[in-house]
């Protein structure tokens, strides 16, 4: 029984693992902003990074959700036909 995952599923987690790591280095090195584009958005308070972290966090989840249910459905479609 062979799972039929679609390739939307790949492209989800690699991008839902991609927005994961990125915001757990952005909330271990927030500065890593600063040092890549060489501006400061926040004036150094940390609010723009905060506020990254949790974006890159909300993504991440999203997209590993709707890999999940490409999973899911791949799955189902194997035991049926």
């Amino acid at each position: 029984m062979a799972s039929r995952v679609r390739s939307l599923f790949w492209v989800e987690a690699c991008l839902a693992s991609a927005a994961g790591l990125l915001a757990v280095i952005t909330a271990a090195w927030p500065d890593w902003i600063e040092a890549a584009f060489g501006v400061d958005p926040d004036g150094g308070d940390g609010t723009v990074e905060w506020l990254v972290v949790a974006v890159l966090a909300a993504v991440a989840v999203a997209l590993g959700y709707g890999a999940r249910r490409e999973w899911r459905r791949g799955r189902a479609a194997a035991v049926q036909g």
